[in-house]
């Protein structure tokens, strides 16, 4: 079954599936919005604070007192490390989300609060602010779009050198697209840890047609201002960190900050990776792209159970609405019950677990055809993986 000749594409109204959303779900409350800033800060700051004991000669002498041996305090000392950088990867993460919830003005009404807030935060997290979140809308207005979307645009047949589509029989596709398993890691790794700066620096994984290193075709000249704010904060940021290493030392830079830092790039392109990256998800051109279509085009995910509810504000858990309504402040689960009475099959969920999920999406979605306006991936093999199914009446 080929799901791009069989799939029904949806064609319900914004605003029906507005009116479907009670309208107290849409209030933004900057009081409480604080109250998840205060919290994610305490956690920050308490995460360091416990972690400068870990290699504490406190800590040492006191297990050393107990009959505890060197050999044993050192795989303590690695294994409190280990759990610092996950937890406080996470937390740093869930501050990342009250910077991305101030991009799209749901932290507050107030738009000098959300700047205020969303730059600080952003900035301290190396993201530049102003500048991620006029890309970011631009990834919103357009999602799922071949010819607009700023994110995760799938690569076509053409772009990987695969053969046309009229040699369909005799291509082996295992042979041109089958990676080792190990090979497949260290790249699915690179991707984790590089893609956020990658795609900052260089427009990975965004449009193929934007020129490189000159005047960016995001930005209009009345954004200029807002963008060389990003970046000066991006400057501070750099002497910062220099001078903090000047008087702690790298070494601790590095450990009580650093490595959480990477945690976030890791995490947050885990989760919008996984959010549009499926065989389930359609992609469209231009003739049969609509916003509701593309907001639809999106998975929510069970994304690493409680802890990702509680760190991360739900932001992989709900985020179908989130493309739907981005301004709708942390109401996702509520909100989401009502989405998905309203849009019916097109609501796509996923209870895999996190990790099998990248794999499989790293797997299972190589490339796109180069014709057709409603586009499903192909995997390494050439097959599809999705099984078209119908809209039901909801």
């Amino acid at each position: 079954m080929d799901p791009q000749k069989d799939f029904s594409p949806p064609d319900f109204c914004m605003n029906d599936i507005r009116a479907a959303v009670p309208p107290h779900l849409f209030a933004r409350s900057t009081r409480r919005s604080l109250l998840y800033l205060v919290r994610d800060l305490a956690m920050v700051v308490s995460f360091g604070y416990f972690a400068t004991w870990i290699d504490s000669e406190a800590l040492s002498c006191h297990l050393s007192a107990i009959g505890v041996s060197g050999d044993e305090i050192l795989a303590l000392r690695c294994a409190l490390w280990l759990a610092y950088w996950w937890f406080q990867g996470l937390a740093f993460t869930g501050v990342w989300v009250i910077g991305h919830e101030c991009g799209h003005g749901a932290f507050s009404s107030s738009s000098l609060v959300c700047n205020t807030v969303g730059f600080i935060t952003h900035t301290v997290l190396w993201t530049p602010y102003f500048s991620w979140r006029i890309s970011h809308r631009r990834h919103h207005q357009n999602h799922a779009s071949m010819e607009k979307d700023e994110v995760y645009v799938p690569k076509t047949r053409s772009d990987l050198g695969l053969p046309p589509l009229a040699e369909e029989g005799s291509i082996k596709y295992e042979e041109i697209l089958g990676d080792t398993p190990v090979y497949t890691l260290f790249m699915l790794v690179r991707q984790q840890l590089l893609a956020f700066p990658a795609y900052l620096l260089f427009n990975v994984s965004g449009q193929k047609h934007y020129p490189r290193w000159s005047n960016s075709v995001l930005f209009t000249k009345g954004q200029h201002n807002a963008v060389m704010a990003s970046n000066a904060g991006m400057l501070a940021m750099l002497f910062a960190v220099r001078f903090v290493s000047t008087i702690w030392g790298i070494t601790n830079v590095i450990k009580y900050y650093g490595i959480p830092w990477l945690c976030v790039t890791h995490w947050f392109i885990m989760i919008t990776y996984l959010h549009h990256t499926s065989p389930e998800i359609p992609h469209y051109r231009a003739s049969a792209w609509t916003f509701q279509r593309g907001a639809a085009a999106t998975v929510d995910r069970n994304f690493l159970g409680w802890q990702g509810r509680f760190f991360l504000h739900d932001v992989a858990h709900f985020h179908v609405v989130h493309h739907f309504f981005p301004k709708a402040p942390y109401n996702g689960e509520e909100a989401t019950t009502y989405l998905q009475k309203a849009i019916g099959s097109h609501y796509l969920y996923s209870d895999k677990p996190s990790f099998r999920a990248l794999w499989r999406s790293y797997n299972d979605c190589q490339f796109v055809e180069d014709d057709g306006d409603i586009l499903f991936y192909r995997d390494r093999r050439g097959n599809f993986i999705r099984q078209a199914v119908a809209p039901t009446e909801s």
